[in-house]
């Protein structure tokens, strides 16, 4: 059944996705809050801020429905009491062998690889993990568990034997909810890359690996299996940054708080996707944690992303140059609107969508080989090509079906 969106006591605004991105818009005269209560957020605790798990929270709104599409809205979640200690775990001096491709050895492999990220800016912090991503230095993590050290913060990394070391940020991406840290100063430490895997070779009941540190629990390994596939998620850290959005996997291997950046790993121990977001019942009253519903950023778009970051410090986006409609819930499709309340154009002149023939007022109901359902659902969507990519289009114009063929732009960086 339908999930109750939160409370009005606990909705808090977001800021409206670019235009050009094929954002969500609201129409002329309405907030710029592009997602209505359905898709709300938890607002920032008042300073002084206590340190916050970093973990999005997806709140699948009544979009869940059966033949698998949806989606959510995220926020960061307060810890109960203090600040969270990074809890590392005592991996024994003595381990007993298993066999390399069991649940126990791909842990024991993959482990001295994954860090604990500790952010912050005096103001306010963030707990959440990452792994490595090369033998430089590089840690693949989330944007919104680093983004309160991006701006001359402090921000250090703990392996699992508990060695610690200062890092410095490469490069966010806050559409796609991915970044690059680096460690400033190895010290002669030897660094062994997780391997990486094919999101796009995965199928549904295939084994999964969380590893992370969930409530501060460094080193908290749990299984499952991929749960469902292309799930649309779209997610805010409810402290003003733009909406991510995801065609995420969807787990039941357990993800709580502190999860976040850290590996999805398959059944070879190879990382499928950055665990990202959960459903949570704390929308409905209750607290933040695992019900079996996660989310993790496909791989190969995460790995793009990153290798993106690392050459150029900034994210390239596919665009169609046009604005959406921003309802979260399921419609018959993602409208482009007729006006916005900035005054900007609903179809960039010149760009994408026009080229191919898109007027304000249609709606779209295919990308691709994908049925779109609502405005979130066509941007993650679109996140999964690159520019340059020819895209088939179905769309309805007064009533009437029709196709066309747009080629994506591309935009670079984050406004």
């Amino acid at each position: 059944p339908p999930l109750s969106p939160p409370t009005a006591e606990h909705t808090a605004a977001f800021h409206q996705p670019p235009a050009a991105f094929a954002a969500p818009a609201p129409a002329a005269g309405q907030p710029g809050d592009p997602y209505s209560s359905p898709w709300a957020a938890f607002p920032p605790p008042t300073p002084p801020k206590k340190r916050r798990s970093g973990l999005l929270v997806a709140i699948a709104a009544a979009t869940l429905i059966a033949g698998g599409i949806g989606g959510g809205v995220g926020y960061l979640v307060a810890d109960g009491d203090g600040e969270p200690a990074s809890v590392a775990s005592d991996l024994g001096s003595e381990s007993v062998a298993r066999p390399p491709d069991s649940v126990a050895g791909i842990a024991d492999a993959a482990l001295p690889s994954v860090v604990t990220i500790e952010a912050g800016n005096g103001a306010e912090g963030s707990t959440g993990t990452g792994f490595v991503y090369d033998e430089q230095g590089h840690i693949m993590t989330n944007n919104h568990v680093v983004a309160s050290a991006a701006n001359g913060g402090n921000l250090t990394v703990t392996f699992s034997d508990g060695e610690n070391y200062d890092a410095e940020v490469v490069g966010r991406a806050e559409g796609y909810d991915v970044a690059v840290i680096r460690i400033t100063d190895l010290e002669g430490r030897d660094l062994a890359p997780l391997p990486m895997g094919d999101s796009d070779a995965v199928a549904v009941g295939d084994a999964t690996i969380a590893i992370g540190a969930p409530f501060g629990l460094s080193g908290t390994v749990t299984t499952g299996i991929i749960s469902a596939m292309d799930r649309p998620v779209a997610s805010s850290d409810g402290q003003g940054g733009s909406a991510s959005y995801m065609n995420a996997l969807q787990t039941d291997a357990s993800i709580n708080p502190g999860n976040s950046g850290g590996p999805l790993l398959d059944g070879d121990g190879a990382v499928i996707g950055v665990n990202s977001a959960i459903q949570s019942t704390a929308s409905m009253g209750g607290e933040a944690g695992s019900i079996g519903l996660g989310f993790a950023i496909p791989i190969n778009q995460a790995e793009r992303v990153a290798q993106d970051l690392i050459d150029g410090g900034e994210p390239i986006y596919p665009i169609i140059g046009a604005s959406v409609e921003s309802g979260g819930q399921v419609t018959n499709g993602a409208q482009i609107v007729e006006s916005t309340n900035d005054g900007s154009e609903p179809v960039v002149a010149g760009g994408p969508a026009a080229e191919a023939g898109l007027q304000p007022g249609d709606v779209i109901t295919r990308f691709g080989d994908r049925v779109i359902d609502s405005g979130p659902t066509l941007i993650s969507q679109i996140w999964t090509y690159q520019p340059g990519d020819s895209v088939d289009i179905t769309y309805q114009r007064d009533g009437q079906e029709r196709t066309t063929t747009l080629v994506l732009g591309e935009r670079m960086g984050d406004q």
